[in-house]
């Protein structure tokens, strides 16, 4: 564990404490950045920070660059809590699978429970999150991980066939619009918490 300094948020996670398999428990998460303190906040970060926001770090250190997270807001807002084609049930599975896939611990634990409570399939849903995104359960949700794993990869490698298997589906061209925008939006949001901090198992 790395020395904690006394007074700051910023502080080592003891090994007992690290979350290092995929779960759908809800997660701690331990800033390396100092996240500023909500009486310290400006103007602009406020609003930014209402609610449930202010609680926990993330946000907190997120809002030191208040015009980035309010773009961020909008984005995860509009694709995630908007009026979509694509079920939000599998919009949330895009977000877990693309999480999977890049070994974000803390935002697979979010977003499989949404998925989990949405689709009322936490049994294949724990799946996924022990097996990986190799693991098959139905011909539609496999159609889901496959096309969402491959274009979550760095290069991506979704391809022609990947979008043919979601039309047989029955998918449409909105839908699978819906689902780059969720993977999209996730492939980024995991490289910045995973750069930023890391999860923690509660006390």
């Amino acid at each position: 564990m790395s020395e904690t300094r006394l007074g700051s948020e910023v502080r080592g996670v003891e090994d007992d404490r690290r979350a290092t398999q995929f779960t759908q428990e809800v997660l701690d998460w331990v800033p390396w950045v100092e996240p500023i303190r909500l009486a310290d906040a400006d103007e602009q970060q406020r609003p930014l920070l209402a609610g449930d926001r202010g609680v926990g770090p993330y946000f907190r250190v997120l809002a030191r660059n208040a015009e980035v997270l309010a773009q961020r807001s909008a984005n995860d807002k509009e694709i995630f809590y908007g009026s979509a084609e694509l079920p939000r049930a599998e919009r949330e599975l895009a977000a877990t699978v693309t999480s999977r896939h890049n070994g974000c611990v803390y935002c697979a634990s979010v977003h499989s429970r949404l998925t989990a409570g949405l689709s009322k399939r936490g049994g294949d849903v724990q799946r996924l999150l022990d097996e990986g995104n190799g693991v098959r359960l139905d011909e539609r949700w496999d159609a889901v991980i496959d096309f969402v794993d491959a274009l979550a990869a760095n290069p991506p490698h979704a391809a022609a066939q990947h979008v043919d298997r979601l039309r047989a589906q029955g998918f449409s061209d909105n839908q699978i619009h819906d689902l780059v925008l969720a993977t999209a939006s996730f492939s980024w949001a995991n490289r910045l918490m995973l750069t930023l901090g890391e999860p923690e198992l509660p006390r």
